[in-house]
């Protein structure tokens, strides 16, 4: 022991530190975090089919362990020229997911997504991304193709790509224009169940508070259209053109949150709910809250940590508004701005303290945001393996800051586009061949 701790003399961020733990701690009381075996109240299938809607079922258990799954968009790689290709049909044809994964085409002929099935435990999870990465990876050998998890391409351009010819697609193009044509972006969305729809609602109001260190966590597309775009996510900007993007307001109620997509909808500005494009909503499909501000994970790690990460988010503040825990009312515009700072610098400079209104050093932001989940991750058992996770991002450097080391390293877009190609791959074992 120093002779600091011995005086108990600690240093102010230290003691800051301490506190906030303390303040997360004395919110998470109660007999909740003491039930995590309970099974969830939905069966996988409710989720995979979409037979059942957020008006017809609950989200999830608030007795038992908060149920989670991952979309993951996939880049589809010319190993020739390190291009983006229109793959995405042979790999549909050569594709053979593991049981409770869906695979699926998007806007562009040059992406893929990935669904896992619904997991009760973080090493499910691992293990089902690994199992539908295995199954990507195999299918893309077969078709002669590779794959890559970044949210932009280095350096292929949009014109060159074909969009998908399903009928929701032509509908977006014929609607957004030149934003969809453009629209080659990756990103990675977090699915959580919550108790109800009420409740979720309530978490919402807070979580969106927390979409900024998540962001700046998963910033993996510094270039685009062949330059270096000083932005550690500019797909976030291309996204952030889109209407309805970006971080939500926050609602009064779950009536509020109704009533607002009557009124789009009765204006003839929103065909239906998936067309909220927020950074955090209620799924309409399934019976979900959806995070969607990540860039594609370049890793299994890297996406393991975000998932825990966010189902850890979402309980906190679950059990804080159950125990009535004042919360900070932060408008939009100061989120966005913050959104912003996570996409422009990602770890590498001040992100926003937007609970306080203040700029402070990435990792202190971060170190925060383990400090107001911990004793969820606690509770789970995942404390361990996520803050690791976490440690390691900070240390080595975000999908962005890798990228851009392998082109300083070799000043070439085509080995960063290789770099991509294995990070993917690592730790994968393909299945199917």
């Amino acid at each position: 022991m120093s002779e600091r701790e011995e005086k108990g003399d600690e240093p102010p961020l230290a003691l800051e530190r301490r506190d906030r733990k303390e303040s997360a701690l004395s919110c998470w009381l109660g007999p909740y975090h003491m039930n995590r075996e309970a099974s969830s109240v939905w069966p996988a299938q409710m989720w995979m089919s979409g037979a059942v809607t957020v008006q017809e079922e609950g989200l999830g258990s608030s007795q038992g362990s908060w149920t989670m799954g991952m979309e993951e968009e996939f880049q589809v790689i010319d190993p020739q020229t390190r291009c983006l290709c229109a793959g995405a049909d042979l790999l549909l044809q050569q594709i053979q997911p593991p049981a409770g994964t869906t695979v699926s085409s998007e806007i562009q002929q040059c992406q893929i997504e990935l669904a896992t099935p619904i997991c009760q435990t973080l090493s499910e999870l691992r293990t089902a991304l690994l199992t539908a990465r295995g199954s990507l990876l195999s299918a893309a050998q077969k078709a002669q193709l590779q794959v890559a998890a970044a949210g932009t391409h280095p350096f292929s351009h949009w014109k060159q790509q074909q969009l998908t010819a399903l009928p929701r697609y032509q509908r977006i193009a014929l609607r957004y224009q030149h934003l969809a044509r453009e629209l080659v972006i990756f990103g990675c969305h977090v699915h959580i169940g919550s108790p109800s729809r009420e409740e979720a609602i309530e978490i919402l109001n807070r979580a969106r508070l927390w979409l900024a260190p998540l962001l700046a966590l998963t910033t993996n597309s510094p270039f685009w259209l062949g330059d270096e775009t000083g932005y550690a996510s500019f797909r976030t900007l291309l996204w952030g053109r889109w209407p309805l993007s970006g971080p939500p307001e926050p609602f009064s109620s779950v009536a509020a949150y109704d009533a607002l997509i009557q009124s789009l909808a009765a204006m003839g500005s929103l065909e239906d709910a998936t067309h909220l494009y927020w950074d955090l909503r209620l799924s309409h499909r399934y019976p979900t809250l959806e995070f969607r501000s990540q860039d594609v994970c370049l890793t299994v790690d890297e996406a393991v940590m975000v998932a825990g990460l966010i189902r850890a988010l979402v309980q906190t503040c679950w059990q804080q508004a159950q125990e009535r825990c004042p919360s900070p009312l932060v408008s939009t515009e100061v989120l966005r701005m913050a959104q912003w700072q996570a996409a422009r610098y990602g770890l590498s400079a001040d992100l926003l303290e937007v609970s306080r209104g203040r700029a402070v050093r990435a990792p202190d932001l971060i170190e925060q945001f383990l400090d107001f989940v911990s004793p969820a991750l606690a509770a789970q058992g995942a404390w361990e393996e996520v803050s690791s996770l976490v440690q390691a991002v900070l240390q080595r450097g975000t999908g962005a800051s890798r990228q851009r080391a392998v082109y300083q390293q070799t000043q070439s877009l085509e080995q960063v586009v290789d770099f991509l190609v294995a990070e993917t791959a690592k730790g994968v074992a393909m299945t199917g061949r």
